[in-house]
């Protein structure tokens, strides 16, 4: 692992951490899966991030910020080859994914329950195949730009833990928010962006099972970005 990490923000990049009360089934879930998927930051990473997993893995993809988990919770079944770790520090969120696993301990997924960037600072160099950041919170006050979850410094995280030809995938429908990572990523010199023609970022992305999140927005009227960006 890098001897030296970016610096910290000083304010986390979510909001809340709890909803509504949990129903009984999901709190049951809760307590009984998260301590065996969640993963231990105060034990060092293994040599092999793919030590991780209980079951065999190829590789390794990293899912920020999963929400209700129903990407997560639709890759994991895609892809039992792949490992994958979700982050989602909202309690509610937590939940029902769990409660989604329907009492199943699938044996290529690990969950973390608290800020990603801890995460990030702990995993080892050029360990993730990818990283997917999808409709994170946009801040859209000024004052709390710095909040947002892509910046510099967490651009920099993801370059040190993606291996080459790694992707970054970001996905969201405040226009302000899918500019300012266009621009963010455009200026680093790790990411390139993966574009084939004037739409591709209106296409959504292979097997995308959409969420909740997603069907109010397209609703409400916003329109829905893609964007993909690979690790140089």
């Amino acid at each position: 692992m890098a001897e030296s990490h970016p610096e910290r923000a000083t304010e986390a990049f979510f909001g809340r951490r709890r909803g509504k009360r949990l129903r009984p089934q999901q709190s049951a879930a809760v307590e009984k899966l998260l301590p065996r998927l969640k993963i231990d930051l105060t034990a060092p990473p293994p040599g092999e991030l793919k030590n991780l997993f209980q079951g065999p893995v190829r590789d390794v993809r990293l899912e920020i910020g999963f929400g209700g988990g129903e990407h997560l919770l639709n890759e994991i079944r895609r892809y039992p080859e792949t490992g994958f770790i979700g982050v989602e520090p909202f309690v509610n969120g937590m939940a029902k994914l769990v409660t989604g696993l329907e009492g199943e301990m699938p044996a290529n997924l690990r969950l973390y329950d608290d800020d990603a960037t801890a995460l990030l600072d702990w995993l080892p160099d050029a360990a993730i195949s990818g990283i997917d950041l999808f409709y994170p919170d946009p801040w859209p006050k000024k004052r709390h730009w710095k909040r947002r979850f892509v910046n510099k410094a967490n651009l920099d995280r993801f370059a040190r833990v993606l291996r080459a030809g790694g992707q970054f995938r970001f996905a969201s429908d405040i226009e302000g928010y899918v500019n300012w990572t266009l621009l963010s990523c455009r200026a680093h010199p790790a990411f390139e962006w993966k574009v084939r023609s004037a739409d591709n970022w209106r296409i959504a992305y292979d097997g995308w099972p959409g969420t909740r999140y997603e069907a109010k927005a397209i609703r409400e009227g916003r329109r829905p970005a893609y964007l993909t960006f690979v690790r140089i």
